[in-house]
């Protein structure tokens, strides 16, 4: 590779793209393997490019396209494909709808090795079909190779990135509260949960709603499961209050409490919970009256088939604060980055 002033390098190629920058457009005016022509050299220097580089790349260096499209193929993700290179960068793109997850310390071990810049969405990201994923390139035009064999090094021991696609699930609908039991108010917490689930493929086996019994909210979840619900939500009777009954109808029913309370708000008193492999979610009544609560940021997860940890829920904090904003724009924003 040889450094050339632009007006010496008439009939030489070009190792490198040259790219360009006004009004309207934004790109290669120039590709690699192009042969300059004398009519190319003003385009060249009304750009600024007073030298260009030529000929042949020395061993154990690599262009920036090269470079891209090795992480590009070290970091594949099922259901999402790559596009490019272009001005030196792939881009992942979503073919799916479901839950994107990024390893972090893997992310972070990568972009410390030297020369590469990965940038991806966030961990636990909800996507949709078409959506860019993330973007892969080198800062310079050229690198030394060792540094995307360290990178692909590091990809063959465990995954950077995931696409988990939604499964088709069939949800078990408890809600409890005697005065809705009894007809003396109207309840509103059917057609919230209704519009939440329709986001996501499969149905909703049954909607029960339910006395402030305990043996009777016991016996409900009970009769969905057996008639094949693939996960509870319960709603009503989250609080601490002394007559809210649902969190111990739960734990009676013999489930694995993961967390009630989650540092999060709103949602703050949201349970989860598994009975075997069947999760359960308690939803508080904010989801009621709130565009978006820590129920969003919870069903993803479930629908992806990713079991909740203890941890999952601690980092919950972070990003956990919602900004109440009055047009709601989840999830593109900071609420429930974890």
């Amino acid at each position: 590779m040889e450094k050339v002033r632009t007006e010496d390098a008439v009939g030489l190629t070009l190792c490198h793209d040259i790219t360009a920058m006004y009004p309207g457009f934004k790109g290669a005016l120039f590709k690699r393997g192009h042969t300059v022509k004398e009519e190319d050299i003003e385009k060249l220097l009304d750009i600024g490019k007073k030298y260009v580089y030529t000929g042949e790349i020395e061993a154990g260096m690599l262009h920036e396209e090269d470079c891209a499209l090795r992480l590009a193929a070290a970091c594949r993700a099922e259901g999402a494909h790559y596009e490019g290179p272009s001005e030196g960068k792939v881009l992942l793109i979503s073919d799916i709808k479901g839950m994107f997850r990024v390893d972090r310390d893997l992310l972070e071990m990568i972009n410390g090795i030297g020369d590469i810049t990965i940038a991806t969405l966030p961990d636990h990201f909800r996507v949709e079909e078409g959506d860019r994923l993330a973007s892969m390139r080198i800062v310079p035009l050229f690198t030394e190779e060792k540094q995307i064999e360290k990178a692909e090094g590091m990809c063959s021991e465990r995954d950077l990135l995931k696409l988990y696609p939604y499964m088709s699930l069939r949800a078990g609908v408890i809600i409890t509260g005697s005065e809705i039991y009894s007809g003396r108010r109207k309840d509103r917490f059917e057609p919230v949960i209704r519009e939440k689930l329709s986001y996501f493929p499969g149905q909703i086996s049954d909607i029960r709603i339910c006395d402030d019994r305990m043996e009777m909210i016991i016996s409900s979840a009970k009769e969905l499961i057996d008639n094949g619900a693939d996960f509870l939500i319960f709603t009503g009777g989250m609080s601490v209050d002394p007559d809210d009954l649902t969190p111990g109808a739960i734990k009676r029913l013999g489930a694995d409490i993961i967390s009630y309370g989650v540092p999060s708000q709103p949602g703050n008193m949201t349970l989860i919970a598994y009975i075997n492999d069947i999760p359960v979610i308690g939803v508080p009544g904010a989801a009621i009256s709130l565009p978006t609560t820590m129920l969003d940021v919870i069903l993803p997860q479930i629908y992806s088939g990713i079991r909740f940890t203890k941890q999952d829920i601690i980092r919950l904090g972070e990003g956990g604060l919602c900004r109440m904003c009055k047009e709601c724009h989840y999830p593109n924003c900071t609420f429930g980055r974890y």
